[in-house]
């Protein structure tokens, strides 16, 4: 049987609990430990699916068709735990199970409460996780803060399980905040104080603490903490704000959390080392040669979650490229016909992410044409691979009015459009790709350049499908279909020909890119959009973009 860490959060949200779990994940694993990280969310959803990025930020999709809260991004990036629909509990999927097995006379006419019947399913869920695999240890992050009625139940559940399998199996670590009140000039512990005394009226004692802090803990400061919150002071481990978030596992390693953690859980210590991590991630990361802008064109810029993977990738692909990727948005609906040529000239490459919707459509158009017609590096996502076949069939093929069906329904050109299968579906989730599908690669393109392979499997959510009819005509125009699904029914990556780098995929690769090791897709990007950039052929295209630039202002002047 596997021994079990909860980890909880308290004082306040948006602490970093999926930074920290996924830390100490990856400190495990230096040891040679096996690690399966799991979520356990307090909202009503089922999942993340039908959420708006601006309640919850990106929707996660795993290899196994999983919509999952961001954290379990944050699991895979610094960690080899394999990630699935069991990884993921909502108290959604908790109460809707149990009222499924209420309806089916499973509980033989009894009284269904939170006590035990939903705090036993909570505890079948943390079970069935590693249940027939071998792990050495099980994280599980309980979402909200200490202190939300929605999250009881989850704690309570923590606490029996605790009880059931031995102090000894099971350690709880809660990430609390130690606030620096700069009108006083000091450290307060007393939040940390409350946030632990509530745990403990639930009936949890934390073993370990985590203190967010801005400044560094003083000795004395932690001794305080100790005291006040019966811990042992060297279970107080400072988590001060770091340059990136991949110094977290180094940083708490330095202070021998991983030392602890194995007394506590009664294992033998194994030493381990992170210099690889240190050298190929963490130097890489803070300290690169080159420079590159790359401009995001997207309808939910404002929200840094909202892309939360993507821009992660975007990072790892300029760890590779020994580059620091500095990440310009663009709100795609304030991206205007008069204002394109400004506003993306100063990037070195485009890209348009995914998404659900008609609004922001038409500036993410505009980004995508600037792109195509002054050869600048492009890579287009799910929702971006569709538009910049829109592009496409309005700008080069001459189909005025070419849309998708999502859209525009009565669109002359639907290049765009639900398979006839997918017509008669009414269920939000009922017409939905999701997961991991094969792809396989046509020779002599950028994406058999990038992958170096035939065949590539990668994970999807979307709907609508490039209209197949429309496939001649475009290849008759300098169009590739670089990527088909097996058997070549549905199309799965485009690209231009005559351009430097113009790629766009159905699926979502920023998913399966990790810091150590970058999806080859977003690594070739940006490779290509520094190569320009130094090569001097983007300053060329800077001084075209320039001259186009003074004669639409003497254009608009004179008008």
């Amino acid at each position: 049987m596997p021994k079990h860490i909860f980890i909880t959060g308290g004082v306040v949200s948006s602490l970093g609990k999926g930074i920290a779990s996924a830390s100490i994940g990856k400190l495990l694993e230096a040891k040679g430990l096996k690690v399966c990280m799991q979520k356990l969310d307090p909202y009503i959803n089922v999942d993340p699916g039908t959420m708006s990025p601006y309640q919850h930020g990106e929707v996660y999709v795993t290899e196994d068709g999983a919509e999952t809260d961001l954290d379990l991004g944050h699991y895979e990036r610094f960690t080899n735990s394999p990630i699935g629909k069991l990884n993921n509990v909502t108290t959604g999927q908790v109460y809707y199970s149990v009222i499924m097995k209420e309806r089916r006379g499973d509980y033989l006419g009894g009284t269904v409460q939170v006590v035990p019947h939903i705090t036993d399913e909570i505890k079948e869920r943390i079970r069935a996780v590693s249940r027939g695999k071998r792990y050495d240890i099980v994280i599980s992050e309980i979402g909200g803060t200490v202190g939300d009625i929605e999250s009881l139940p989850f704690l309570e559940a923590a606490r029996q399980f605790r009880q059931e399998e031995g102090r000894e199996n099971v350690i709880f670590i809660h990430l609390t905040l130690v606030p620096f009140i700069r009108a006083a000039g000091e450290l307060k512990t007393k939040p940390t104080q409350h946030s632990v005394g509530t745990l403990r009226e639930i009936g949890i004692q934390p073993d370990i603490l985590l203190c967010r802090t801005e400044k560094r803990l003083s000795k004395d400061l932690r001794s305080k903490i100790a005291l006040f919150c019966n811990v042992d002071p060297e279970a107080v481990v400072e988590a001060r704000d770091v340059r990136s978030i991949y110094e977290v596992p180094l940083f708490l390693k330095e202070q021998g959390l991983d030392q602890v953690i194995c007394r506590y859980l009664h294992m033998e210590y194994k030493a381990g080392n992170l210099n690889d991590w240190k050298k190929e991630v963490v130097d890489r990361a803070l300290f690169p040669k080159y420079q590159v802008t790359i401009g995001v064109v997207g309808k939910y810029v404002e929200l840094q979650d909202a892309y939360k993977s993507l821009y992660e990738a975007l990072r790892h692909a300029g760890i590779a490229n020994d580059s620091r990727v500095v990440i310009k948005r663009f709100n795609s609906e304030r991206l205007l016909k008069s204002t394109v040529e400004r506003d993306l000239a100063k990037v070195d490459g485009v890209l348009v992410p995914g998404g659900f919707g008609n609004r922001g459509i038409e500036g993410k158009i505009r980004g995508i044409r600037y792109a195509r017609e002054h050869g600048v590096p492009f890579l287009g996502i799910c929702l971006g691979m569709q538009c910049a076949v829109i592009e496409y069939a309005r700008n080069v093929l001459d189909f005025k009015g070419a849309n998708s069906t999502e859209f525009n329904k009565k669109t002359p050109y639907p290049v765009i459009s639900l398979l006839e299968e997918q017509e008669e579906v009414t269920n939000l989730g009922g017409t939905m790709r999701l997961g991991s599908s094969l792809c396989e690669v046509k020779h002599d393109t950028f994406a058999y350049e990038a992958y170096g392979a035939e065949e590539i499997y990668e994970r999807h959510r979307h709907r609508y499908e490039f209209n197949n009819k429309y496939r001649e005509a475009f290849v008759k125009n300098g169009f590739r279909f670089s990527g088909l699904s097996q058997g070549g029914k549905l199309v799965e990556m485009i690209e231009v020909e005559n351009h430097p780098w113009f790629v766009a995929g159905q699926f979502h690769p920023e998913f399966k890119s990790k810091p150590d090791k970058p999806h080859p897709l977003f690594k070739a990007f940006v490779a290509k959009a520094l190569e320009l950039k130094r090569s001097g052929t983007k300053k060329e295209i800077d001084r075209r973009t320039e001259e186009v630039q003074e004669k639409v202002y003497e254009a608009s002047s004179a008008g």
